[in-house]
């Protein structure tokens, strides 16, 4: 199985008329953020597959064009909050938006905020434990986990409760953005326990081996 990840920078390897004959392999795609609706609509309506997003910190509460104006991608599914099984694939999923509060912007929350988002999952992924024999596949978010990817400026540091979600749960993937790559040499993944851990900065392509 492969996945198309995308995350804060528009790429013309994406949005080019090119895009079925690069990805035509790929069975689901999943946002991580900071990326306009239009662009998320252009893959799904592209590649006819289901993505999965959550916003990041600069995310547009409506987004405008010619035709008309909408808050979501068309098409696509929020994961913020939700722990969603998704039915063409099977993968267990679950997502958590926005950044640390730095300017009482939209979509920032204060560490404490997001550990009662984090906690409110867990239910659902005790269920899946139960039905399905693993808690979690994949873990979607803006912001990495705290100590991992992240930087030391409010605005970029990680998130507490995310590593102990990864260490508790152990999902397959945490993907996640926010964090830009301006130079070679920059760690974009890391393992942590079973879970890989990565940056998908601009686009990743990643083969998923399932059932796990």
């Amino acid at each position: 199985m492969n996945l198309l990840t995308v995350s804060d920078k528009e790429c013309v390897q994406i949005y080019s008329p090119h895009i079925k004959t690069r990805f035509e392999d790929v069975d689901l795609a999943i946002g991580c953020g900071d990326l306009p609706y239009y662009y998320l609509e252009y893959i799904i309506s592209s590649l006819d597959i289901p993505l999965y997003y959550v916003r990041g910190n600069h995310a547009n509460p409506v987004e405008y064009s010619c035709t008309d104006s909408r808050k979501a991608p068309w098409g696509g599914v929020d994961l913020h909050k939700k722990v969603v099984r998704d039915r063409k694939t099977g993968l267990l999923l679950a997502g958590i938006e926005g950044c640390l509060c730095y300017n009482l912007g939209r979509y920032q929350y204060t560490q404490a905020q997001m550990w009662r988002m984090v906690l409110k999952l867990i239910p659902k992924l005790i269920w899946n434990k139960i039905r399905y024999g693993r808690y979690l596949d994949i873990f979607v978010t803006h912001t990495p986990p705290w100590g991992i990817h992240d930087q030391e400026d409010l605005a970029h540091q990680g998130i507490k409760a995310f590593n102990w979600l990864i260490k508790a749960f152990q999902p397959s993937y945490h993907i996640h953005g926010h964090i830009h790559i301006y130079q070679p040499g920059i760690i974009t993944e890391t393992l942590l326990g079973k879970t890989r851990i990565i940056n998908t900065y601009g686009f990743r392509k990643l083969a998923f081996n399932f059932p796990p």
